[in-house]
């Protein structure tokens, strides 16, 4: 055990479950929950992660404060109800008043006909990581049902803003205002765009959470991805986003194709478009999502623009990703998807052993590789799944 039961290292911000000791706890917990590791090494993570004032303000999301503890909590206490019972309790009301804040703010501005900014929604800092947590937590509650509400609206088209769907933004892929981005741009990733919601409004759909209007909105967003679908039917990609001037323009050069990631590329939008095809019976849709994941396993061009191992921008996050597809029961695509796994992970296992770890957070370094390897090696990843936090299950 470390000195004060915190391992040793800086953590700024031990509560982030993408860069802090929440991340590397959530692969403690995997682990003694699966029989793989011991509930005591796990416990020293969380204890790490909850050193300080526990956030329930403004920048609470999924990632970060009490949602994301909660989160952690409600995977660690899976089966074994009265572990970490008042902690749970009091970060699950934090939660609820957390959501129920951001769900009020993003009304009134949709009632004002605004355009939402980044964080209203998105999967790291908004709504939709609220909903995809509510969701895995707790899927009938009345907030769950709330969130997929305002996703449903938030897919509506704006008032007065016709030609653009409503959850176009007018900032630029940082989130901010630049002047490359005069008239803003339309988002497709699961990390920051639409992609997250599409999957959370499909995931509620299957499983049997039937907010009304889901279905409709589920049909908006792919209206909206496959008219900027590139590619052949066997090979398909989707840009990361696009800008005003490209969608005035109808046009998307070839060259903005983005890496096959999961926050931007074919790992995490081709998994959202199964989801979809799956939630609305379109076996269709089905087919040309794991043809997607399937050109990029097979192509060692693409293969080659993930040189980093992460779940965001690297090869673990299409392991992890690709694993997910190959699971889902769909279609035959599934099992040529398996076939080509075991190639992925040995490409993962010799980045990390040629790079070395430098850095062990869950995002973007060693305990998300960690995580994607476990799972795909163990063949196990019994609910309530930890790749919730990326909208994957």
């Amino acid at each position: 055990m470390w000195p004060n039961g915190r391992p040793p290292g800086p953590r700024a911000q031990p509560q982030s479950l993408g860069g802090g000791a929440a991340g590397i706890a959530l692969l403690h917990i995997e682990r003694a929950r699966t029989n793989h590791g011991d509930w005591a090494t796990a416990h020293t993570w969380l204890t790490a992660a909850v050193q300080g004032d526990v956030s329930a303000a403004a920048n609470a999301n999924l990632y970060f404060g009490a949602p994301a503890l909660s989160y952690l909590l409600h995977r660690a206490t899976a089966g074994t109800p009265n572990r970490y019972r008042s902690a749970r309790k009091r970060l699950d009301a934090a939660t609820l008043a957390v959501t129920q804040n951001r769900l009020a703010a993003a009304h009134r501005r949709l009632n004002r006909a605004e355009r939402p900014a980044m964080e209203e929604f998105d999967l790291i800092q908004g709504l939709t990581g609220l909903g995809a947590h509510h969701l895995s937590c707790h899927p009938h509650t009345p907030i769950t049902h709330d969130v997929l509400a305002y996703l449903v609206r938030l897919t509506e088209p704006l008032p007065k803003r016709a030609g653009l769907p409503g959850w176009w933004m007018d900032v630029a892929p940082t989130g901010a205002p630049h002047p490359d981005y005069p008239g803003g741009h339309g988002n497709f990733g699961l990390a920051h765009g639409i992609g997250a919601t599409l999957a959370v409004l499909s995931l509620a759909f299957l499983h049997g959470v039937h907010v009304p209007g889901i279905p409709e909105a589920i049909e908006r967003i792919c209206a909206w991805t496959d008219r900027w679908r590139q590619g052949e039917p066997a090979a398909s990609w989707w840009p990361g986003y696009i800008s005003r001037r490209q969608a005035d323009d109808h046009h998307v050069h070839c060259a903005l194709r983005p890496r096959p990631s999961w926050c931007y590329g074919a790992a995490g939008t081709a998994r959202a478009q199964q989801l979809a095809g799956l939630a609305l019976h379109d076996l269709e849709r089905v087919r040309i999502a794991e043809n997607a994941i399937l050109a990029t396993l097979r192509d060692p061009r693409q293969l080659d623009n993930l040189p980093e191992t992460g779940l965001c921008h690297g090869t673990a996050g299409l392991l992890h990703a690709a694993w997910r597809t190959a699971t889902t029961e769909s279609s035959s695509g599934s099992a040529q998807i398996a076939a080509e796994l075991p190639g992925l992970t040995d490409r993962l296992i010799t980045s990390l052993d040629g790079n070395g770890l430098t850095d062990p957070e869950l995002l973007d370094g060693a305990a998300g590789a960690a995580l994607a390897l476990h799972t795909v090696a163990t063949a196990s990843a019994p609910p309530p799944h930890w790749d919730a936090f990326l909208a994957l299950a």
